[in-house]
């Protein structure tokens, strides 16, 4: 049996994914929480995390951490799974969202997505085409040939493609979106979602941690306005 049908992820799903209207709604819920650190100018945020897309802000909160840079994420609990679009994570709601908008200038937004007919792409999007291009080719050279990193916006679903301007991706005039399928947050070997209840932390979710810190840390890294970090 080859390795890509035997470690398919079990689908425990937690719970239907239902709308919410508001990031004001969202934030009244019981149980949902913002994380907000202050560093450099350069962002990683979660805006999806917890409950509703696994992981997520684990990603987040460590690439943000090693790469000394600023996060903020929005983290439901367990049994939790409300959907606010990007696009309404709307400024002068949050002031934690403001604050981490007003620190920085370039924004890494870290996402989870799911689809039957796919379960190995790693999705780049964002306005900031030539930053997503660098982060992608970071990945692919940590990541395992199972996983397929596309950078190609042409080549996916046009709701993952995190081009709109009202996305605090893209909010500072440009970010890159990365959006996780199952297979890399899930912990094959325990069964269970990275970094839940005790649950280790997936091998391969720990690769693409590194592969987004190098791609931060590159002093080749494109800044906005155009030319290299450093």
């Amino acid at each position: 049996m080859s390795r890509r049908s035997s470690t398919a992820v079990d689908d425990r799903t937690p719970g239907r994914v239902e709308p919410i209207g508001s990031l004001a709604d969202l934030l009244a819920l019981p149980g949902v929480v913002e994380e907000l650190a202050l560093r450099s100018t350069i962002g990683v945020c979660a805006l999806h995390g917890g409950g509703l897309e696994r992981a997520t802000e684990v990603v987040a909160r460590e690439v943000a951490q090693r790469a000394g840079a600023s996060s903020y994420a929005v983290v439901q609990p367990d049994g939790c799974r409300r959907h606010l679009p990007s696009t309404r994570f709307t400024p002068g709601t949050s002031d934690n969202l403001d604050a981490f908008l007003d620190r920085v200038d370039t924004v890494l937004s870290i996402h989870g997505y799911g689809r039957h007919d796919d379960f190995w792409a790693v999705l780049v999007g964002g306005a900031d085409r030539a930053a997503a291009h660098h982060v992608a080719g970071h990945l692919r050279g940590v990541l395992p040939e199972e996983y397929r990193v596309v950078d190609d916006v042409e080549a996916m679903p046009r709701s993952l493609r995190g081009l709109h301007p009202n996305n605090p991706v893209n909010r500072t005039g440009g970010g890159v979106q990365v959006e996780l399928p199952p297979s890399i947050r899930w912990n094959r070997d325990h069964r269970d979602w990275s970094d839940r209840d005790g649950t280790p932390r997936a091998e391969h979710l720990q690769l693409l941690i590194d592969g987004l810190v190098a791609a931060l840390d590159d002093p080749e890294r494109p800044v906005p306005g155009g030319g290299p970090g450093g």
